[in-house]
């Protein structure tokens, strides 16, 4: 990114002098590349005056002048061959000394032809600074004598290129630049309020997206009666100091606002476009030839600008030859929009098209400057080609950016090793434009601006396909949680100074590489760490237990009992963790420790061979909250753990049924049995039974489950697809069913599954009900249904066709009737 000096003072007004302007940018991350200033190379040139001008006495082409250069050089002879030279001009004169950077050589004093010579009358070309080679350079009337050309000609304006990283694409910008020197205590920002201009007529070019994917909101107007031609000095300064070749009037303003509020604009010849609308869509493999003369061919997911003639834009990235502004244009239709970062950045990479527009859009521009930034093209086309403007035309919608985000001020220091006192904190956001919403002690919330949309945007999660809908939900608000204050802390630290943050050394590598892990481990200690989370403790209970708690829990066979136990209580080999759980929890309830949860992974033995068991138990009265009574555990409680941890190891709630066949140690009336298919028996859940309790001592109700996890696959090494959350907000709606004591109700919410599975994402039961006025041994099924649309918001008409499917089904497959 490049910028003049004085262009930055347009945006900030300041008096530090250049060396604490570069030192302070390099201090807030805005690392400085280079400065160059033009008027180091014009040293010693100054405005001067011919007084006199006599042919040379032995040269036909040489003149002898006598030049007025101000203080020390007031009558200066000079012998000059420029045809032009002459008595009355005002020239740039070079007095001894000075080294011409056009030619190379430094001048010195001496004789011509027998002449003094004392200097040199220049040229533009011999300053380097343009072709001009038939004479020496006439300057205006009303000059300074003896002023540094430098200065005269406004050249004494470094030009400054910092780099800027991908995540800070409002420092591509003039005003970002001077926002963030104002906040780390340069100067102060100068306010920016644009003009609105009135349309005098309506827009006859309009605008549709086809594809808001890629361009949610565009908009545009059309400027009639122009007059395009050179830019006035000004402007080409600009353009010409950052390296930017001026074009014309029309073009250099939409280069100019791109550098001056990073909002890149395009305009289109409206007389070119053909059948009044523009339309944002795919592409579709067609030859595109761009400004810059190159033919392009386009992809599929490429975002386009197309009329009746087909391409005339590739969007946020450049403009097409076709309809291309010129020296006959009059009438305009400018363009300011929004487009997706990837999808820019990809097909720009792909087409290897680098352009100012497509570094921006591919950064994130400013939601919000989309009309200011028309309205400021507007005004500066009206001022330099004249002419009116149109209505505003747009189409889509602004995208909702709108975002605030906490920061707590102890993290500060814990993610950046700097103590900063949190009203420091609040002062350096508020100063970048962050607005304080709430303050508390310890943390403080703020309203991010359109301009940080690194902070505001939407994190994209990459997340499992197979991960609960409502359990992404929360995943996805926790990481944009921690993602945005992670940004505020880097805010508040590099307007504190990068150099500030202490240095700390990586750990070291290990010099043997670390042992791998197996896919069953890793499975395991991922269910280790989500019965943790849940809120049960880990248990490491011995391979063996008492031959009349195995005989309690499973086969207890002479060929699994030890002829020489390491204690008489640990005699057979266990067929489930579960009775060590139970004896454990007998202990710590013994010592006081009530409502405890306990789990272990470990290894079960039956006649057939060994298996891997995760077993939970819990028991007790849970805790009490404010507004929340404690209750005892419920078989819930547990089947609510194993799904859990079957979700984890990839395996879906719809994947799975239930039955109630579940082994004799659980209540025959409260337990069931988790399957996959009719054959693969993944777990079972449930309370304990009483008898097996009162057989062991325990007081009850006890509630447990066991995970099979041999029983569940491996997960294969597959290509996952990139996972698509569908942006229509999803419906809900609950049904009552009548079913009878046969009726299962997993059968029921497969059924109603199944019923549209593209639009329905879960069914779930949330009620059973018994009792009047219900007929005698039948039972009400409350069953929610969510569906995900995934293209459009469904209509009711539509919603109540997928009703109506879901009652068909479950009716069909079942026998449960709807409640009415």
């Amino acid at each position: 990114m490049k910028f003049t000096l004085s262009w930055l003072r347009d945006h900030l007004d300041f008096t530090a002098s250049l060396d604490e302007i570069l030192a302070k940018l390099n201090g807030i991350g805005l690392e400085v590349e280079s400065v160059h200033n033009p008027a180091d190379s014009l040293k010693g040139f100054r405005v001067a005056k011919i007084l006199e001008a006599h042919r040379h006495p032995d040269a036909d082409r040489l003149q002898v002048c006598v030049v007025a250069a101000g203080g020390g050089f007031e009558k200066v002879q000079v012998v000059c061959g420029a045809p032009n030279a002459r008595a009355g001009l005002h020239v740039i004169f070079a007095p001894p000394g000075t080294h011409i950077p056009g030619s190379d050589i430094t001048i010195k004093a001496g004789k011509i032809r027998g002449q003094e010579s004392n200097g040199m009358l220049c040229s533009y070309r011999e300053l380097a600074l343009g072709e001009e080679a038939d004479g020496i350079a006439e300057l205006a009337e009303n000059v300074v004598l003896g002023q540094a050309f430098a200065e005269y000609a406004k050249l004494d304006d470094p030009v400054i290129e910092i780099s800027i990283t991908p995540n800070r694409g409002d420092a591509l910008s003039v005003r970002g630049i001077a926002r963030d020197l104002a906040a780390a205590g340069i100067g102060r920002l100068r306010p920016w309020l644009v003009e609105t201009v009135e349309g005098t007529f309506p827009s006859p070019v309009s605008w549709r997206i086809d594809y808001p994917e890629a361009c949610p909101y565009v908009a545009g107007r059309l400027v009639r009666g122009v007059r395009n031609g050179p830019s006035p000095d000004w402007l080409r300064r600009r353009l010409e100091a950052i390296g930017l070749k001026p074009i014309s009037a029309l073009v250099d303003v939409t280069n100019y606002l791109t550098y001056d509020l990073g909002r890149p604009l395009h305009v289109f010849d409206a007389a070119k476009i053909a059948g009044g609308t523009l339309t944002l869509a795919r592409a579709a493999g067609e030859s595109f030839t761009a400004l810059d003369g190159r033919d392009h061919v386009l992809g599929t997911d490429d975002l386009v600008i197309v009329d009746q003639a087909g391409v005339q834009s590739l969007a946020g990235i450049m403009g097409g030859a076709a309809t291309g502004v010129s020296e006959e244009t009059t009438d305009v239709f400018l363009e300011a929009a929004l487009f997706d970062p990837v999808r820019i950045a990809l097909t720009g990479r792909r087409l290897g098209i680098h352009s100012d527009a497509r570094q921006r859009f591919e950064r994130g521009v400013d939601p919000a400057l989309v009309l200011p930034g028309l309205e400021a093209a507007t005004r500066l086309i009206l001022d330099l080609c004249g002419g009116v403007a149109s209505e505003i035309v747009q189409a889509g919608e602004p995208p909702a950016w709108q975002r605030d985000a906490w920061l707590r001020f102890g993290r500060i220091a814990g993610l950046g090793g700097v103590e900063i006192a949190p009203d420091d904190a609040v002062r350096t956001l508020e100063h970048l434009g962050f607005e304080v919403l709430d303050r508390e002690e310890t943390r403080a919330r703020f309203a991010v601006p359109s301009w940080r949309n690194d902070i505001a945007m939407t994190v994209t999660l990459d997340q499992a396909p197979h991960l609960d809908p409502e359990r992404a939900e929360t995943a996805a608000a926790e990481v944009h949680a921690i993602e945005a204050e992670c940004d505020l802390i880097e805010e508040v630290l590099r307007l504190h100074g990068v150099d500030a943050v202490p240095p700390v050394m990586l750990p070291r590598a290990a010099m043997v590489p670390v042992a791998t892990v197996a896919p069953g481990q890793a499975r395991n200690g991922l269910v280790r760490r989500l019965c943790a989370a849940r809120g049960l403790m880990e248990t490491v209970g011995f391979s063996f237990v008492a031959h009349e708690d195995a005989a309690l829990f499973g086969v207890a066979t002479d060929g699994l009992r030890l002829l020489n136990p390491i204690a008489s209580d640990l005699d057979q080999l266990r067929p489930s963790p579960l009775p060590n759980l139970v004896r454990a929890w007998q202990r710590n309830v013994a010592r006081g420790l009530e409502g405890a949860g306990l789990f272990e992974i470990g290894p079960s033995f039956s006649p057939t061979g060994q298996t891997l068991i995760l077993a939970g138990l819990r028991g007790g009265l849970t805790p009490r909250f404010p507004g929340v009574s404690a209750r005892e555990a419920t078989l819930w409680d547990a089947k609510a753990d194993l799904e859990a941890a079957l979700a984890a190891l990839g395996v879906p709630g719809e994947a799975v049924s239930v039955t109630a066949d579940a082994a004799g140690h659980y209540h025959p009336g409260r337990s069931g049995q988790v399957r996959q298919g009719p054959k693969i028996v993944l777990g079972a859940f449930g309370e304990l039974h009483p008898a097996v309790l009162r057989e062991m001592g325990a007081d009850g109700p006890l509630v447990a489950f066991e995970l099979f996890l041999d029983a569940v696959a491996l997960p294969k090494n597959r290509r996952r697809a990139a996972l698509v959350l569908s942006p229509f907000q999803p419906v809900r709606r609950d049904f009552a069913f009548l079913a009878g004591p046969e009726v299962e109700v997993g059968a029921v919410l497969r059924a109603a599954r199944a019923a549209e599975r593209g639009l329905i994402g879960e069914a779930r039961l949330f009620d059973v009900y018994e009792g009047a006025p219900l007929e005698p041994g039948f039972r009400s099924l409350g069953v929610e249904v969510v569906l995900h649309p995934a293209h459009a918001s469904l209509t009711d008409a539509e919603i109540e066709a997928v009703c109506a499917k879901v009652v068909a089904a479950v009716e069909k497959a079942t026998g449960a009737r709807l409640r009415r």
